[in-house]
């Protein structure tokens, strides 16, 4: 045979390859974005493969830190590199990053980084002077040192300092003169900085279009300098109580630039303040006051002069009819509207606004108890654009009025009625909404399989699936969505109490899998993970707390075949110590949870987590903390794992209905 295809080519060794150039190839591995597998089986193919794949990536995400120097060399044009998987970083590490990529690099992520100092963030900003993206953010121990070393990259336009609680206005007053291109800036939650540091950055960098602001103590002197800035298009104030009318009523700047406002849990701002505030920003197409002062008429009203809005989330937020009929009657024509939580929201004041803004392409009225079929069938029979409708809890909705979801809204691509009494009646007209991607019907206790095989037969671009606590589903009904909806990338299955292994072998077959939780289905055994490891190679996420027969047989195939799990909860199964130290040859595994495992022994533990060598996070009995050397769970933090100490105590699973019944007492007593 060899003989044979030399003579077709010539006598000598061909590969067809040879003949395209490397930029058509390039072009065939930017198809290849699906599954971070496919790059590597074509790197392996052969040298020049594995030359041309390495020439190609831009984007890395690395493990280890102690990889950097071989995974830089191999690949010398990286852009943008992600160092959220490497915990702790020492400034020898940073080197290597500012030698090796030097003229490449435009971006890089420390956001779950720390360990590294000023002179390693000073090096970095030295070297790669086409440095324009850097994430610190939840750097909590970063100074105004290491602000004054990031000011050496002179190109920066995008920094990201969220949570660095430990900085001050002298450290943005750096910044603010270092970095005159900076674009995008996140200083959430940077308690150390105030109206003067702020004041100073808008002074300084004229060009920023995004600013979040979000639970600082900044008060109003910093808003008139803000409100001069003439690109400004995303202002985030969510949780600045030092902000309040009596600065906003002499504002005097406008903001023609700004496009989307944030204002969420801003108690102290009235519909004064706030007329005050938006009055020069007429370009305003996204404004968000979550949980902040009622929504009256008089709050609408201030609003309505607003003609470009689009979006408006008012979740939390007690509103009144007259402020929905207000909203009703503005001239903006909005896409977007979400009314989570919010009290007040009633039949009358829905229709009032969904009969006047028939373009919505987003609702969000989740737990508005108030509402009744009356609103549904206004909502349908104006909306008929609708692409996302969240209704969870929404209790006094009939089964019936779930028909017209499906009869109408076509366009549906995202649905959530959890906690609803829809049925299969429902069900079987919501398949008609063939662009579905996104179905919730956790705790519906009125669908059973036939629901689902109308939603496997009608829905197959489906993605994500949640049948949280739905008791009426058994493997009939998975077995229906795993042959309609081959493409599905999520499921929840948790305490639906039929579950068998025959459900998770019908989900093996797709392939896509990412995240399965199946908590409470104690039917399934080692066999159904079995089928879903060997098929599901790209399942990062897996839940099988209370899956009392899954066991160390489960374990050994998970540990060979799941190479991209990076979370699991072990929680009161049957594993052992066997089973739990296989797992530790998944080198992307970093969040697990182990509670009330009777199987595990204080020696199996401590050698299976000292063998994990990517775990971030796990969860343990509190009793383990005595049990387990003091000197494991220092080395295990210093190396950048963080323990959460449980002591939860073993109870009882309740029927689902009565669960429910639970549930809705809870709510009642709390409202």
């Amino acid at each position: 045979m060899k003989k044979q295809k030399q003579e077709c080519f010539g006598g000598v060794n061909f590969n067809p390859f040879d003949l395209l150039s490397e930029d058509i190839i390039f072009m065939i591995l930017d198809l290849l974005n699906h599954n971070p597998l496919d790059k590597k089986s074509f790197s392996l193919v052969c040298k020049s493969f594995y030359a041309t794949e390495s020439k190609h990536r831009r984007f890395l995400k690395p493990l280890r830190q102690q990889h950097l120097p071989a995974i830089l060399c191999r690949y010398p044009n990286i852009i943008h590199l992600d160092l959220t998987l490497c915990s702790r970083l020492s400034d020898t590490s940073l080197s290597i990053i500012s030698n090796a990529c030097a003229s490449t690099l435009r971006s890089i992520d420390f956001s779950r980084s720390r360990l590294f100092s000023t002179s390693g963030l000073l090096g970095l900003a030295l070297n790669c002077k086409n440095l324009v993206e850097i994430d610190l953010s939840n750097c909590t121990e970063l100074k105004d040192s290491a602000l004054a070393a990031v000011t050496e990259a002179k190109n920066l336009e995008k920094l990201l300092l969220g949570r660095c609680k430990s900085i001050t206005d002298i450290g943005l007053g750096c910044v603010a003169v270092g970095c005159r291109k900076l674009k995008f800036i996140c200083l959430k939650w940077c308690l150390g900085v105030g109206d003067l540091g702020v004041g100073l950055l808008a002074v300084k960098c004229k060009d920023i279009r995004y600013l979040d602001l979000s639970y600082m103590p900044v008060t109003n002197k910093c808003l008139s300098s803000i409100f001069k800035l003439k690109h400004l298009e995303e202002l985030v104030l969510e949780g600045c109580f030092g902000i309040d009318d009596d600065g906003l009523v002499v504002l005097k700047q406008e903001c023609k630039s700004l496009k989307s406002l944030d204002m969420s849990t801003c108690q102290n701002i009235s519909h004064n303040g706030l007329s005050f505030l938006i009055s020069g920003a007429e370009g305003l197409q996204q404004l968000t006051l979550a949980h902040g002062s009622p929504v009256t008429s008089s709050l609408a009203d201030c609003l309505k002069k607003l003609s470009l809005l689009q979006s408006v989330k008012l979740d939390g937020c007690l509103i009144t009819y007259d402020g929905l009929k207000t909203i009703g009657n503005w001239s903006a024509s909005l896409r977007e509207l979400s009314l989570s939580k919010c009290s007040g929201v009633t039949d009358e004041g829905i229709s009032s606004v969904v009969t006047k803004h028939k373009a919505l392409r987003k609702l969000d009225i989740t737990c508005c108890r108030k509402i009744t079929d009356v609103s549904v069938a206004h909502i349908t029979n104006s909306c008929k654009f609708l692409t996302s409708l969240k209704m969870e809890s929404c209790t006094l909705v009939s089964r019936e009025a779930f028909v017209l979801i499906g009869h109408r809204c076509h366009l549906l691509e995202e649905l959530d009625v959890t906690d609803n009494e829809i049925d299969d009646k429902g069900l079987k007209y919501i398949s008609k909404c063939f662009q579905l991607s996104n179905l919730k019907l956790g705790i519906c206790l009125n669908i059973t399989d036939e629901g689902l095989v109308h939603i496997g037969k009608g829905c197959s671009k489906l993605l994500e699936l949640d049948l949280y606590r739905s008791a009426g589903i058994t493997d009939l009904g998975i077995l229906a969505i795993a042959q309609g909806c081959r493409g599905l990338e999520m499921i929840n299955i948790a305490y639906c109490k039929d579950i068998t292994d025959r459900s998770l072998l019908s989900l093996s077959k797709c392939s896509r899998l990412k995240a399965l939780e199946s908590r409470g289905c104690s039917l399934i055994t080692s066999l159904g993970l079995t089928a879903i490891a060997v098929a599901c190679k790209e399942l990062n996420k897996l839940d099988i707390k209370k899956c009392h027969n899954i066991d160390d047989a489960g374990m050994l195939p998970l540990s060979h075949f799941s190479q991209n799990l990076r979370q699991i909860n072990l929680s009161h199964s049957s594993v052992t110590d066997v089973g739990l130290l296989s797992l530790a040859s998944i080198s992307c595994l970093q969040n697990i949870t182990i509670l009330h495992v009777k199987g595990l022994t204080p020696s199996g533990l401590a050698a299976a987590l000292l063998a994990c060598g990517g775990l971030t996070k796990v969860k343990l009995e509190a009793a383990f903390r005595l049990l387990l050397p003091h000197r494991l769970i220092e080395h295990l933090e210093t190396r950048g794992c963080m323990f959460q100490w449980r002591n939860k105590t073993l109870k009882v699973e309740l029927d689902p209905k009565c669960w429910k019944l639970l549930l809705e007492d809870t709510v009642l007593r709390d409202s």
